[in-house]
């Protein structure tokens, strides 16, 4: 699946706007509360993205439209039946101490989001309740960064086991819910 945002693209455009979070928290957070039930195209995205990331302030409606935009991406991506979601982070050749930094930036601003909506994780699975576990460890490490291949793989194989636990958590909490909001749109 195509996407229409890159890390360095979206800095940029965040940066018009002085937003405090990175590129890989914006999409960090807008999946969380995407992955957690929160539809993509609801005005209460909008207004935890305001409080969230823009410290409660009026969104301008160039900002509110980038970020629509983007979480309608992430939303599709996380329903894509190829697994297409890709977590947004800085380019392969950047240096590995940019990467890992934006990767626990991903993750916090993951467990923010999906904290707005925790009361649902009593329903989910083992499975997914231990990968939120997993999470929230990882966002508590300090990060000593060593170039070379063991720390690349090691790299890679986080970054590739957020991507799942985020799609997991989405096909347990985030589907029911989007299908739940299409179906009461329907019946009106």
């Amino acid at each position: 699946m195509p996407t229409r945002f890159n890390y360095d693209r979206l800095a940029e455009m965040l940066g018009q706007y002085d937003m405090t979070p990175s590129a890989a928290e914006v999409q960090g957070m807008l999946t969380g509360l995407i992955a957690s039930g929160t539809a993509a195209d609801s005005e209460e995205l909008m207004t935890l993205m305001t409080d969230l990331a823009y410290d409660g302030n009026p969104l301008p409606a160039e900002l509110k439209h980038l970020l629509q935009q983007q979480a309608e991406e992430v939303q599709a991506s996380l329903s894509d039946r190829d697994m297409g979601y890709q977590l947004l982070l800085p380019e392969d050749n950047a240096p590995l101490a940019d990467r890992v930094q934006a990767l626990a930036g991903w993750v916090q601003a993951f467990l923010v989001g999906f904290g707005v909506n925790q009361a649902n994780v009593g329903n989910t699975s083992g499975d997914l309740r231990e990968a939120l576990d997993d999470m929230v460890e990882i966002s508590k490490l300090e990060f000593d960064v060593e170039e070379g291949d063991d720390a690349e793989r090691a790299y890679f194989e986080v970054a590739e086991y957020l991507r799942i636990s985020a799609m997991m958590c989405f096909t347990e909490l985030g589907r029911h819910e989007a299908s739940s909001s299409e179906n009461n749109k329907t019946l009106h």
